[in-house]
């Protein structure tokens, strides 16, 4: 490929399934038919305000942002240790629980900050492109960046349904028009399972602080209720 040739992947919301994965698939010959040294220079991308993902390897812009390829690294997870404290920034500043922040990414991406869904979600918290801008996320392979907007995100989900977790939660996974249209927890067997995939995180995190500091870390809003899945029908584990 040249030097200056870019490759440009759409990631328009909503797209057909066929939609997506065809340009998964796109992408993945473009990456194919690089040279072995091309493979290895830097890969950099900007995001437009569609949602529209362009890749390049001399990039001509500023707001182009670096990809941290890591080719030796498959799965560079990161400790909740060296999380820590961009979860407890967000977690002051948008007002959730630590605790809950980390189950979302646990049951998300399993603490890999490089981590990309089939349908192109992207980052700790799986945020999609287009979300990511409408968040002011500028860097969605930036951790901090990345849970900065997941958080701020799961607030505004959190907000929009009165403080039903595991409606919110169901909306971060499937899409809020989605439990909109339901007016409850969708009859969707994966959103259900997601729900109460975080909801144990959340619960296990809780009694690990507990277990280690004796106590419960403090949060503007109570464990007991963030905790309650009975006001969502089908959510109760």
């Amino acid at each position: 490929m040249p030097a200056d040739e870019q490759t440009t992947l759409s990631r328009r919301s909503p797209l057909p399934t066929t939609k997506i994965l065809l340009s998964t698939l796109m992408l993945g010959a473009t990456w194919l038919m690089l040279s072995p040294h091309t493979l290895h220079a830097e890969i950099y991308q900007y995001i437009d305000a569609n949602g529209t993902i362009s890749l390049t390897n001399v990039p001509t812009d500023l707001r182009y942002r670096r990809v941290p390829t890591q080719p030796n690294r498959l799965h560079p997870t990161l400790s909740e240790r060296e999380l820590g404290p961009m979860i407890s920034r967000s977690s002051q500043q948008h007002q959730l629980h630590p605790a809950l922040i980390r189950a979302v990414i646990k049951a998300e991406s399993d603490f890999d900050p490089l981590a990309v869904s089939r349908a192109g979600a992207i980052g700790l918290m799986q945020l999609m492109p287009q979300t990511a801008v409408r968040l002011d996320v500028h860097d969605l392979y930036d951790p901090e960046d990345n849970i900065g907007g997941g958080t701020k995100y799961l607030r505004q989900l959190l907000d929009r349904f009165r403080g039903n977790l595991p409606l919110a939660l169901a909306a971060y996974n499937a899409g809020e028009h989605v439990v909109d249209r339901y007016r409850g927890l969708p009859p969707i067997d994966e959103t259900r399972q997601y729900v109460r995939k975080v909801i144990r995180y959340y619960r296990a995190f809780l009694m690990k602080d507990l277990a280690s500091t004796g106590h419960v870390i403090a949060s503007a809003q109570p464990a007991s209720q963030s905790l309650h899945p009975a006001s969502a029908p089908g959510a109760a584990e």
